[in-house]
């Protein structure tokens, strides 16, 4: 593809040769002749002055370097987009492997992909256009909706309800039972029916091994346009809003209400019974033991707003000087 073309593609302002033939992306460390990639972290400018790339996608101020540059708002999304141009993903065929069992009384919609192994079991109903790939078990009474891709076993449990284009990933598990069990009179547990299901709202994808358990009653809740990264838990009777993010390895604990357009980074722990507010960023490794506003950005084990976090942990690293200077201070 020619490079003018990718800008005209993208809505970008280039700045270089419209000539020159782009093959590929690729990241800025390591892209060569007939890459494109994209700077949108501070801390890879210097490398875009010594990058081998052919082009570099970058913000419209970004400083002139030797490549060809292509200039817009959000270099990141349009580096998302120019990915999709040059990778060609797998084609599934509409049709139904002899290995699949659908039970007599599933209801599949219209073009529908079933690979091997698959099990769609009494009462599954999914909308059309789906992608059903090895080994994925949808269980009784399963609802599903159009454009449903679901990879390699991946797991739906019964009565989970899922909207339109829904992606789970390898793995991924749907409605697995709640932790819930109570203390009997002899010190064994008594383990609590989960009897509510997880819903799904449109285009929510669930990545690899991940978890969204059932509810013990009521429904836990995913909203609309959320995202869930790989080896994410999330417990039973939680609500999270619409376009959320979930990074990798979160915990969130049961009956949590999680707003809209939360990010949670890596590893962060909610507390259940927690009520955490639209917008809210949680730096990564936070605990978070209880609620948090809307809009605040927090950090730390307890969780404290990440300005106070930062100026603490600037502290830590003097604890030993201050001390040594208490020690040693004018007597009185």
């Amino acid at each position: 593809m020619k490079l003018a073309d990718l800008a005209a593609h993208l809505g970008a302002t280039l700045q270089g040769d419209p000539d020159t033939e782009i093959t590929s992306v690729a990241g800025i460390e390591t892209a060569g002749p007939g890459d494109v990639t994209f700077v949108s972290n501070p801390r890879y400018v210097t490398v875009a002055s010594t990058t081998r790339a052919s082009a570099v996608i970058v913000e419209p101020g970004f400083q002139q370097i030797p490549a060809a540059t292509l200039r817009l708002d959000n270099p990141y999304l349009a580096f998302a987009q120019a990915v999709e141009l040059f990778y060609t993903p797998p084609a599934y065929v509409p049709g139904v492997h002899p290995t699949a069992v659908i039970a007599p009384t599933a209801t599949v919609g219209a073009n529908a992909h079933i690979a091997a192994h698959a099990v769609l079991m009494d009462h599954v109903t999914v909308g059309d256009n789906a992608v059903i790939l090895p080994h994925v078990v949808l269980y009784p009474h399963v609802i599903v909706g159009s454009h449903f891709f679901a990879h390699a076993h991946a797991v739906v449990r019964e009565h989970c309800r899922l909207g339109d284009h829904v992606t789970l990933q390898n793995g991924a598990l749907i409605g697995t039972d709640g932790f819930g069990f109570a203390k009997q009179a002899d010190g064994t547990w008594f383990k609590i029916l989960q009897s509510g299901p997880t819903i799904l709202e449109d285009h929510v994808e669930v990545q690899a091994n991940s978890t969204v358990d059932r509810a013990t009653v009521g429904e836990t809740r995913i909203g609309a346009g959320t995202k869930i990264d790989n080896l994410v838990q999330v417990g039973h009777g939680t609500s999270i809003g619409r376009d959320t993010l979930l990074c990798a390895q979160v915990g969130v604990a049961g009956s949590t209400s999680i707003g809209n357009s939360v990010i949670l980074a890596g590893q962060v722990g909610v507390v259940g019974h927690s009520t955490i507010g639209d917008g809210v960023i949680a730096t990564a490794q936070t605990g978070i033991p209880g609620d948090v506003a809307p809009g605040k950005t927090v950090s730390g084990s307890p969780a404290i707003e990440t300005r106070q976090w930062l100026r603490s942990v600037a502290l830590f690293a003097r604890l030993p000087e201050l001390l040594k200077s208490l020690r040693l201070g004018p007597k009185s």
